[in-house]
């Protein structure tokens, strides 16, 4: 989309154009604070002005961007002042690096390497049946269930991201796997105890919108935002896949990363 100068009254501007606008406006630095000073929003009245919206529209605007994180009001405080707060830098390739364990896993060593501060929230355990596309890549039959565990993760207080794992109920039921809350030793120890230990996964990357569970979730109210979807299928050392976990990862909170290395070649002299 293009970004139109929002001192100039048009009537074109809607208010999900002009949250994308003051997004970027944002972004770019313009209500960055100074050394002394909190960086604040102009009040809504004068936002409504700019982007020839009511007062009221305005406000939604700004309720927009506090529901992704970027601004945030203060008891005892009018207006909305701008959050000291970056994307999350998402590298999936990590998941097999470092110890395993809950105090281990891929966000902890994520949120620690830049010294921020990341828990994950439990959301429900349940046992259903399997969705059709991870049926398919899990291979199971039709109407069999599956163990399901959706949790969400927060990095310095604000939720960047879902993140719902799937595997064959006949696999964990009665297991630690099953746990309504935090398994210390982490899930996917569990899966190695029982016999299936990830050692691989296959990434299945692709653009959507959030839906209204993730949006509750996450805590960006209603309307969908641009996010990146990643479908990730874990399979042991017999190739036999054994969880299936889905990520949604708004683009405003995250920024997903993938490293690549050529192989160097292993040659000795004379060959």
């Amino acid at each position: 989309m293009t970004t139109m100068n929002p001192r100039e009254a048009d009537d074109r501007w809607t208010v999900d154009a002009a949250t994308a606008d003051l997004r970027d406006r944002i972004r770019a630095g313009e209500f960055r604070p100074s050394e002394d000073s909190p960086g604040q929003l102009p009040p809504a009245g004068t936002l409504g002005a700019q982007y020839s919206l009511s007062r009221n529209a305005a406000n939604r605007v700004i309720n927009n961007l506090r529901q992704e994180g970027l601004v945030e009001t203060r008891p005892g405080n009018r207006g909305a002042y701008v959050r000291d707060w970056s994307p999350l830098v998402f590298l999936p390739q990590t998941e097999f690096d470092g110890p395993t364990g809950e105090d281990a896993d891929i966000l902890t060593r994520l949120v620690e390497a830049v010294h921020r501060k990341g828990e994950t929230r439990v959301d429900s355990v349940t046992a259903e049946p399997a969705p059709e596309r991870v049926r398919h890549r899990l291979g199971l039959r039709e109407n069999e269930r599956v163990a399901v565990r959706r949790r969400t993760s927060i990095v310095d207080g604000v939720a960047v991201h879902t993140d719902d794992s799937y595997v064959a109920l006949r696999l964990v039921d009665g297991s630690a796997w099953m746990i309504a809350g935090s398994v210390a030793r982490g899930t996917n120890q569990v899966l190695a105890e029982l016999g299936h230990e990830i050692v691989e996964a296959v990434d299945e990357l692709r653009p959507r919108y959030t839906n209204d569970d993730e949006n509750s979730r996450l805590g960006l109210g209603a309307g969908s935002v641009h996010a990146t979807e990643i479908i990730s299928t874990g399979f042991d050392k017999d190739g036999l896949p054994v969880q299936v976990t889905v990520l949604a990862l708004p683009s405003s909170r995250n920024t997903v990363v993938y490293k690549r290395r050529r192989p160097v070649a292993n040659t000795e002299a004379g060959e």
